[in-house]
């Protein structure tokens, strides 16, 4: 065991996740066992714990331990969900997401990175169908339990609210910076919804997302 790298993971979790108010005990076993050194890109290996974004091909980022802590927790994810995420980046997230849920799916504009994330799952021994997909043309073919959205849209969109079964959870970031507000979107019947504001955040706009008018004076 290295133990150096086992202490820098302990200090992720309860100095950076537990401060943000994460504290369901499954979350914390996640982010503790699914080995997040393995998913980032060798030349930022010594960034895996940190509290920051990581730097992925085509431009992209990984997430904040805090903010994938905070985004799985929001969800409620149970063995039986059937899960979909958009973005899937290194890959680490849809591990999480396959360690709390049942069939995860998750959606990759990049087939770069869809590919490299296949791999790092499959060597994780993680069960995730990636799909090289635009999240704003693809369309599903069964609804949803649960939705992590891991870029944020400019405006709010319906399309992933109604991918949402019945009792389903949606988590979505909306807005443009300095701040951006994080939401966790609940599918309660047949034509409706209910969403709560769960924090304020700022992170990278999923490409393509559709973007409000230009006003023209």
């Amino acid at each position: 065991m290295n133990t150096a790298l086992e202490a820098a993971r302990t200090q992720m979790v309860n100095q950076q996740v537990r401060a943000w108010d994460v504290l369901d005990p499954a979350v914390l076993d996640t982010l503790a066992g699914v080995p997040r050194e393995h998913f980032v890109p060798a030349r930022y290996r010594g960034l895996a714990f940190a509290d920051a974004f990581i730097p992925l091909p085509c431009g992209q980022v990984m997430l904040t331990p805090q903010l994938e802590g905070r985004i799985l927790q929001a969800l409620e994810l149970r063995s039986t969900d059937r899960v979909l995420e958009v973005g899937t980046g290194s890959g680490f997230f849809a591990a999480c997401l396959a360690r709390l849920g049942g069939e995860v799916t998750s959606l990759e504009i990049h087939p770069e990175l869809a590919g490299a994330a296949r791999e790092r799952l499959r060597a994780a021994g993680a069960a995730v169908s990636v799909l090289e997909a635009d999240a704003f043309a693809w369309e599903p073919t069964a609804r949803f339990d649960a939705i992590a959205v891991t870029g944020s849209v400019p405006v709010a969109v319906a399309r992933f609210g109604d991918w949402l079964a019945d009792g389903g959870r949606l988590f979505v970031t909306v807005g443009r910076g300095p701040a951006m507000d994080a939401r966790l979107v609940r599918r309660v019947g047949p034509d409706e919804w209910t969403t709560t504001s769960i924090f304020e955040t700022v992170i990278p706009a999923l490409e393509r997302a559709p973007v409000p008018p230009q006003f023209v004076f």
